[in-house]
């Protein structure tokens, strides 16, 4: 049975709620039994999305079979499914997964934030990364034309115009300014 959006009755599980099907267009991540809402991607978002994953295709984990994925489930724990912006997996993670029941965390995310983003609830999936596998999360604000490239909770660059984001030390070739990210 596939839940809507739209309908009364909402997940009470982890299960039923990796079988919903939001129809609203909202985007919906589930930690610990509690479902949160995101906002609707906005056309600047996915101007950034698209740069990036061209930039992507041109990476060696790109020919190895890697993927960037976008708005993929990302199983953190047994009770925390994230869904970021853009999500990193290897060759070998996505080769891996087929024959596994174990769901492969990304080592590298990518959260677009808006305006409207709480901050608690970016801070708070940020811990959730780190506490997984994940070695690099980056956060761009594209109305503030700057990008926090964390490697640990607390080991942030902050980056604004000609400044250099980098996805290492899980890929050595992914990387832009930012004024190139952001400019059309």
């Amino acid at each position: 049975m596939i839940l809507r959006s739209t309908s009364p009755v909402l997940p009470h599980s982890l299960d039923e709620f990796i079988q919903w099907e939001p129809v609203d267009g909202f985007k919906y991540e589930w930690n610990d039994g509690k479902i949160i809402r995101f906002g609707k991607l906005k056309k600047k978002h996915l101007f950034i999305i698209r740069k990036l994953q061209q930039l992507f295709f041109h990476t060696a984990a790109f020919a190895k079979g890697g993927a960037l994925i976008m708005e993929q489930d990302v199983m953190l724990s047994g009770i925390q499914m994230r869904r970021p912006d853009l999500a990193f997996f290897s060759g070998r993670q996505i080769g891996a997964s087929a024959t596994s029941d174990e769901e492969p965390v990304p080592e590298f995310l990518i959260e677009v934030i808006s305006p409207t983003d709480d901050a608690e609830k970016v801070e708070e999936k940020l811990v959730e990364y780190f506490n997984s596998s994940v070695k690099v999360v980056w956060h761009i604000y594209p109305d503030n034309e700057v990008v926090y490239v964390y490697t640990a909770r607390k080991n942030v660059k902050i980056c604004t115009e000609l400044d250099v984001c980098s996805a290492f030390p899980v890929m050595n070739d992914f990387d832009i300014s930012v004024r190139d990210l952001l400019s059309a």
